[in-house]
């Protein structure tokens, strides 16, 4: 078995790729003479044979056309055979042409073989490598347990969704066609492969019995997202989704990079276009500080700031790990060092008064509160001092150093509240509101609902009770809640931060309202779960 797994030696490979020159060399004769080579030709063939065979050598090893592994191979390298070959033969040309017209002797080689040695030679290399592949992919993944997939997208992350599966053989997926969501190249054939309209999925899906889809597009409208799911999942086709480019190792995708798809991806909405400019102006080169900054939401909007080129950013928490983990992020992932990270609470008057005399931020983005509805009904007291007393505390430090904007990220709770977190968030926005009429700095305050993924939101603790084999439990089944996207959440607290002028409340457009139950319902079937079979939601 490790004799099988092992590479083919390459001065193998150069062999018998001489060996194709060779055979096509003397197919070439053959056919140009109708099987019977005149004995006139004869004394000529030794030159034919020592010329073309030199310089198809020399042109195969400088190309390096046996460095390949050939159960591998892809269209890349079938191309890049053709171009070696075309290369030679066009040498051969230059040579003809020249001991002709230079010198004034017989064409070395005849083009009619030339011709014909060329073609035969390009579809015996490419036929031999195909084969083997074939053969190859065969013996390790029978065909009776192929994945057959099919591939959302016709551009670029198409193509490499397909050649990833190509290159993984042993994980035996076997693309059978595109889908077109913009339906502009419908009928045509991309690598070989058919090109279907977004509208006929239901019946590719039956027609290949495919059991696997790839999302490789970013042409998809979330609705359009949203309904292709829901046939997938009537007819149990697993799902994956391409990650952004930024993730691949060394600029190229592998296998182990596909990720199941999420229920967050389902929620997102179309992209939001920012006005990016005027973030960029508001945030370059200046330096930028971030409470909360551990947490879900002061941690997105800390790495969303990096793209916009601050001069420095304060990381300020009471977390440690958390706080921690975020360094790793942005030296490790991000590649970004120009931060200082700090512990302290928010309620620590003498540390931020300190923290900020220090670093003079131009930017302060108030993340940190406590958010948990049930926990703040039991800890009034806390959600008192941290929510009220913190930015209270804050705001002031803001004002005495002149801080140019204050952004408070608030709730949509605080909207004639009826629990203790939201009012405690209501008088945080009425001090910072009122403290606007009198201060230089710009206060400004975004409220936003229900954030998929944040600490605490319905969707991790809906998949954890999945994991643990159920019970799901929902309050009521025609609850409905607005949700929105922790990315999107953060982007949008930037543009109002942009916005702003102070004294302002920037009310955030949630979206469509969903159904908490059937979104428990279809966590479950992306799970690979059947709904009263497997697991049970408890109301």
């Amino acid at each position: 078995m490790d004799r099988l797994r092992s590479n083919t030696p390459r001065w193998v490979i150069f062999l018998i790729d001489i060996a194709i020159v060779v055979f096509s060399l003397g197919m070439a004769y053959m056919l140009r003479f109708n099987f019977s080579v005149p004995e006139t030709e004869l004394p000529y063939i030794k030159y034919v044979v020592v010329i073309v065979l030199g310089i198809r050598a020399a042109g195969f090893w400088v190309s390096r056309l046996y460095a390949g592994i050939v159960r591998y191979t892809s269209t890349h390298d079938f191309a890049r055979i053709f171009i070696v070959n075309l290369i030679i033969s066009l040498l051969f040309v230059i040579i003809n042409l020249v001991s002709h017209y230079a010198f004034g002797w017989i064409f070395v080689v005849p083009f009619s073989i030339i011709i014909l040695e060329f073609l035969i030679t390009v579809f015996v290399m490419v036929f031999s490598r195909l084969l083997v592949k074939a053969l190859y992919m065969e013996y390790k993944n029978p065909s009776v347990i192929r994945n057959n997939v099919a591939v959302v997208g016709t551009g670029d992350l198409a193509i490499v969704a397909r050649r990833t599966f190509e290159r993984s053989p042993e994980y035996n997926f076997n693309v059978l066609a595109f889908v077109d969501p913009l339906g502009q190249r419908t009928g045509k054939k991309l690598e070989s492969v058919p090109i279907y309209h977004i509208k006929d999925i239901a019946e590719v899906i039956d027609k290949y019995r495919i059991n696997t889809l790839v999302f490789a597009s970013k042409d998809i409208s979330a609705e359009t997202r949203y309904d292709i799911t829901d046939i997938c999942l009537q007819k149990q086709v697993k799902i994956l989704t391409i990650p952004d480019v930024s993730q691949w190792i060394n600029g190229e995708l592998s296998f182990n990079q596909l990720k199941t798809l999420k229920i967050e991806d389902l929620l997102e909405r179309d992209p939001i276009k920012l006005n990016e400019t005027e973030i960029r102006r508001q945030i370059v080169n200046q330096t930028i500080m971030v409470t909360g900054a551990a947490g879900s939401i002061g941690r997105e909007m800390v790495i969303q700031l990096t793209r916009f080129s601050p001069k420095h950013i304060i990381l300020y928490d009471q977390a440690e790990t958390e706080l921690h983990d975020l360094e790793l992020e942005l030296s490790e992932v991000i590649k970004f060092d120009n931060y200082k990270s700090i512990l302290g609470d928010i309620t620590n008057r003498e540390r931020l008064d300190y923290i900020v005399n220090r670093y003079k931020p131009e930017i302060i983005f108030h993340a940190a509160a406590y958010k948990h509805v049930p926990m703040m009904e039991r800890n009034p007291a806390e959600a008192v001092l941290t929510n009220i007393q913190g930015t209270i505390i804050l705001s002031d430090i803001t004002h005495k150093h002149q801080v140019k904007k204050f952004v408070m990220i608030s709730t949509d709770k605080a909207v004639n509240p009826t629990n203790v977190m939201g009012a405690s968030k209501r008088v945080a926005e009425i001090y910072i509101q009122s403290f606007n009429a009198c201060s230089q700095t710009a206060f400004i305050t975004t409220r936003f609902g229900n954030v998929l993924g944040s600490n605490g939101s319905v969707i991790p603790r809906f998949r954890k009770q999945i994991e643990e084999g159920g019970p799901v439990t929902v309050t009521h089944p025609d609850i409905t809640r607005y949700f929105m996207t922790i990315p999107e959440a953060c982007q949008l607290v930037l543009e109002a931060g942009a916005m702003g002028n102070g004294g302002e409340i920037y009310i955030f457009d949630m979206g469509k309202s969903v159904k908490i139950v059937d979104l428990a319902k279809k966590m479950i079937r992306l799970s690979g779960l059947e709904l009263g079979k497997d697991i049970e939601i408890r109301f």
